[in-house]
């Protein structure tokens, strides 16, 4: 991710679906970027997609627009382009994937089940086979869990980065773009801890004082347990992983690290391809 031009944050009409729509909202404000909300049609919703996502809305709460101001102003007061599609009633993920294929995004955002969620679309995993199979960098956020955008006030409370490595995929390049995705959202103050399950860490060096090496964690046991566990005892406001896999950036195979970590953390998790 050298640069964050644009955002595509697939919703299903789901509450589950809210905290990720005002994660990809804020995100879009903040870099300046054009926000696709994306929805496939299904015959049995019933529910208004003109009024959903409540983009006016939500930018009134947060004190940037008067909420009876045309979706024009919006545009035009905050330098951002915000478009709503839907798509036919098909699978949702052949659906996604066919429109990322025609209008590439650099970010997706997308809600997952999180621990105890039952968002429709989502059922299936449906989340991660959109990443998995789009090799594009995904802001998952899990339903329930703690955000770093705070829904009412839209801050952007991003203190802790939690980045676990490993020697394969190699992470100096992704790791960089993480932390130029975090400090495009808050600047430099925001606190990384890489961090290692295994044996033998990999070496990388600061990415501002590349003379210098990036201290690396360590731990033993199981790799989804471990990052999982710290996740819980150091409370990071993001977990960000470099990814990598043989037929997408996530493992080809069920039940891959990043898939497991996606579905037991207590924080959105972003993954970032290498």
């Amino acid at each position: 991710m050298s640069e964050l031009r644009s955002i595509l944050h697939p919703t299903d009409f789901s509450d589950a679906s809210a905290e990720a729509f005002v994660h990809a909202l804020r995100i879009a404000l903040t870099a300046q970027c054009s926000l696709t909300l994306l929805h496939v049609a299904d015959t049995a919703d019933t529910r208004d997609w003109a009024t959903f996502p409540h983009v006016r809305m939500a930018l009134a709460n947060w004190g940037l627009i008067n909420e009876q101001e045309p979706e024009a102003a919006v545009a035009e007061r905050l330098g951002v382009a915000i478009a709503k599609i839907e798509l036919a009633p098909q699978s949702a993920i052949d659906g996604i994937l066919q429109y990322l294929d025609e209008h590439p995004a650099d970010l997706i955002v997308l809600a997952t089940q999180g621990r105890d969620g039952t968002a429709r679309w989502l059922q299936g995993s449906v989340a991660e086979a959109i990443a998995r199979e789009s090799k594009t960098a995904t802001l998952f956020v899990p339903n329930g869990a703690r955000g770093f955008v705070d829904p009412l006030r839209g801050e952007i409370h991003l203190k802790r980065l939690l980045i676990p490595v490993d020697r394969d995929p190699k992470p100096a390049a992704a790791v960089g773009a993480i932390m130029r995705f975090a400090h495009l959202l808050v600047g430099p103050q925001v606190e990384e801890r890489l961090f290692h399950v295994g044996r033998d860490a990999p070496q990388l060096q600061h990415h501002a004082k590349p003379h210098l090496p990036v201290p690396v964690a360590v731990v033993s046991g199981d790799p989804v347990d471990g990052i999982i566990n710290e996740a819980i005892d150091w409370q990071p406001d993001l977990i960000a992983m470099p990814t990598a896999g043989r037929h997408g950036f996530l493992d080809a195979l069920r039940g891959s690290t990043t898939e497991r970590v996606i579905r037991q953390a207590p924080c959105p998790v972003l993954a970032m391809p290498v």
